[in-house]
């Protein structure tokens, strides 16, 4: 509390209520959290000066009480309100920068003696529990960015865009990279064992719903999609190695009936 009593002694001519003496012991606290007092009011007044002191005036209105107050840096200034509301004093202060406002309301007598109010020793009581209502509810923190913008911690882990290939599980690795964690559908009563084959097209397995005529099973006529069709389409118009569905025949020699090939029904029929 070292400078709380200069002050107290300094202006307690001008201490005539609760409200007063109370108003003198958050001044004292604002300027132990590093700001001074530029006057009283709203606006600015010609040839004012920061000081650890109150302002001429200062108590002259009961009902409301207006400061103005500068870091001792000079980099914020902040306007605090108190307004009388019954036994009760309302603690507004609002930074002039970021209009940030924060508030508190203080009942006048659980913090000041009325009957000792021009005896310093014992004019105020729970000094600690005021204070700390004041640094976690009024006053602006110490960690505060004068200028109002947050800074923001950096981040050293760079960030990616890129999917991790080893976190989906339906997402084939790709070629010449093997997987670090393949997906494990050979167990039949796995879920993923129906459509095997169309999850995992490349697998190897038989079956499934994409159609590859050149990976069906069928007798294959050598057939080289990237050598083009003859009268169809140019070499070089399907990509080596890419799917390709054929829509026309596919080879000049293609295996024909078989003789041994059952007949349709009604193959003696002579009007059918």
């Amino acid at each position: 509390m070292a400078g709380l009593e200069l002050l107290f002694n300094c202006v307690s001519d001008s201490i005539t209520c609760s409200q007063d003496a109370l108003i003198c012991f958050v001044h004292w606290e604002i300027v132990k959290s590093g700001y001074k007092c530029l006057g009283v009011g709203d606006e600015a007044k010609d040839g004012e000066k920061k000081s650890e002191l109150l302002p001429r005036g200062w108590s002259e209105s009961k009902e409301l009480y207006a400061f103005r107050y500068r870091s001792n840096d000079d980099k914020t200034n902040f306007l605090l309100k108190a307004f009388t509301v019954d036994s009760s004093l309302i603690f507004n202060l609002m930074d002039s920068t970021t209009e940030k406002v924060s508030d508190l309301t203080v009942s006048i007598s659980e913090y000041v003696d009325e009957a000792s109010l021009h005896t310093f020793e014992s004019v105020f009581k729970n000094t600690d529990e005021l204070t700390a209502k004041l640094k976690s509810s009024l006053l602006p923190s110490k960690n505060d960015n004068p200028s109002g913008k947050s800074e923001k911690k950096k981040d050293t882990k760079k960030a990616s865009n890129l999917r991790d290939p080893d976190s989906d599980p339906l997402l084939i690795p790709t070629r010449g990279r093997p997987s670090r964690h393949p997906p494990d559908w050979s167990d039949p009563m796995s879920p993923f064992a129906a459509g095997g084959s169309d999850l995992d097209p490349f697998g190897g397995r038989g079956g499934g719903m994409i159609v590859d005529p050149l990976r069906a099973g069928f007798p294959r006529s050598g057939f080289d999609p990237s050598s083009g069709i003859p009268g169809v389409l140019p070499p070089g118009a399907v990509p080596p190695g890419a799917r390709f569905d054929p829509f026309g025949p596919v080879g000049r020699h293609r295996p024909g009936p078989d003789p041994d090939h059952m007949p349709p029904p009604g193959y003696d029929d002579m009007f059918m």
